[in-house]
């Protein structure tokens, strides 16, 4: 690089600074959307949370077993992730300080510990769904031992991470356009897949539930939607991204956050539901009892052809990096956030991808493993989701930014709904009956 290329550089900023710059721009009204996309990143990454390899799992089960029945559990499921990621952008905005952060300043030193062990647990949990789904599609698309996609992934997430030395922009790029991927991937799949969409448009707003076995399933879909790290990373995406200077700002800041939200996790709804819709119109008919991942593939490849397979895998592997990288994000923000402590993240990295290694050593069925995964994730959901409710309605807290009571009213009723779905998928995995229904 010439000395004139290097002083242009060094004028310009780095991408991140530039962000910066121009959503300062969009701030103070002399923008242009250029200057709005400025603010577009931390609902994009948190968003790949809600296609993770875990949801592949389930929405093929469901849409294999049962049909386009299932798909408004799917939509609902995203409402209340759409809510609940919208209040964690809004505390990292107002206060500046990010959830984990929060819980520290306000709770006692043992309900603090508490949380930070089960939110490291859930966040091991979460590293290892994402990573041996990356594996998964390496080992199916190239014919690799799942060993060796488990160490390719793992070198991949660990190449992605290394960008953070450049600031918070080109991580985001790069997860965005993982998101685009997946997204055109199953945008693909639609149009190979015969879908039939009166059925499935009646079913996205029909709630239906045609018995017992479907009630767990549908815990399960909600269950492993709302994600715990991406509560926590959420607001730590925010907090001091793009720093407002008066509450004017940061009215504005919040509206064009509120926005990305629906956006991005309507992106997410529509990979679900296009899951569902895939699985359903592939395997229902004849093949209701596919429930893995590696039999999909195998089933998908005489049933719609060779690009539908590879289609699945690409995004299936998209995924799985990509989740990776933000479930390893998500751990850092936890930890620092808690008990103050940060390791390099490539140490981080390697930490998390142990259990991944011992449940393929073992001879772990990986998908049995990608359910048992959600499980503990909804065992410690409940902790960032009261926390979140509990701070946002706090006026000392927030402020003018204070909920709403109507946005109390759904938040505390969309946890008690969430939570007690949780706690039916708790029992039905460890045995306990539960109610069925005809």
């Amino acid at each position: 690089m010439t000395s004139a290329m290097t002083e242009a550089v060094q004028r310009e900023g780095s991408l991140s600074e530039r962000t910066v710059s121009a959503a300062r721009e969009a701030l103070t009204g002399r923008g242009n959307v250029r200057s709005y996309v400025a603010f577009v990143g931390p609902a994009v990454v948190a968003s790949i949370a809600y296609m993770d390899p875990g949801n592949f799992a389930t929405n093929i089960q469901a849409g294999a077993k049962y049909g386009y029945t299932l798909l408004w559990v799917v939509l609902l499921a995203n409402l209340v992730a759409m809510l609940f990621q919208a209040l964690s952008a809004k505390l990292g905005i107002v206060t500046g300080r990010n959830l984990a952060e929060m819980c520290r300043a306000e709770f006692a030193s043992p309900v603090v510990w508490t949380m930070w062990v089960v939110s490291e647990i859930a966040a091991m949990a979460t590293d290892l769904a994402e990573f041996l789904g990356g594996a998964i599609g390496l080992s199916l698309l190239f014919g690799v031992p799942l060993l060796y996609g488990m160490i390719i992934t793992g070198v991949i997430v660990c190449a992605i991470l290394l960008f953070e030395r450049f600031g918070f922009r080109p991580v985001e790029l790069i997860i965005a356009n993982l998101v685009a991927l997946i997204a055109l991937c199953y945008l693909a799949e639609m149009f190979i897949a015969p879908v039939d969409w009166r059925s499935a448009t009646l079913h996205t707003v029909l709630p239906q539930l045609p018995d017992g076995e479907a009630l767990l399933l549908a815990v399960g879909i909600i269950g492993a939607t709302v994600m715990p790290h991406a509560v926590y990373l959420h607001s730590g995406l925010t907090q001091a991204r793009i720093p407002a200077r008066d509450d004017r700002e940061k009215h504005k800041i919040l509206r064009i956050s509120n926005t990305e939200v629906i956006v991005a996790l309507a992106v997410a709804g529509f990979v679900n539901m296009a899951m569902v819709m895939m699985a359903s119109s592939a395997f229902h008919t004849g093949h209701s009892e596919v429930a893995e991942i590696q039999t999909a593939y195998h089933t998908l490849t005489p049933l719609l052809g060779g690009a539908a397979a590879g289609i699945f895998l690409i995004s299936l592997l998209a995924s799985g990096v990509s989740s990776s990288t933000v479930g390893t994000m998500a751990g850092q923000l936890i930890m620092q956030g808690f008990v103050g402590f940060r390791i390099p993240i490539w140490v981080r990295r390697l930490v998390t991808m142990v259990p991944a290694f011992v449940v393929v050593a073992l001879g772990v069925n990986a998908t049995n493993a990608l359910v048992i995964s959600q499980v503990v994730l909804s065992i410690a959901l409940p902790f960032p989701m009261v926390a979140l409710v509990m701070f946002t309605r706090r006026r000392d807290i927030m402020g003018s930014f204070v909920n709403r009571k109507l946005t109390n009213v759904v938040a505390i009723a969309g946890a008690v709904v969430v939570l007690l779905l949780n706690m039916l998928l708790i029992l039905q995995t460890f045995g306990v009956s539960v109610p069925r229904l005809p």
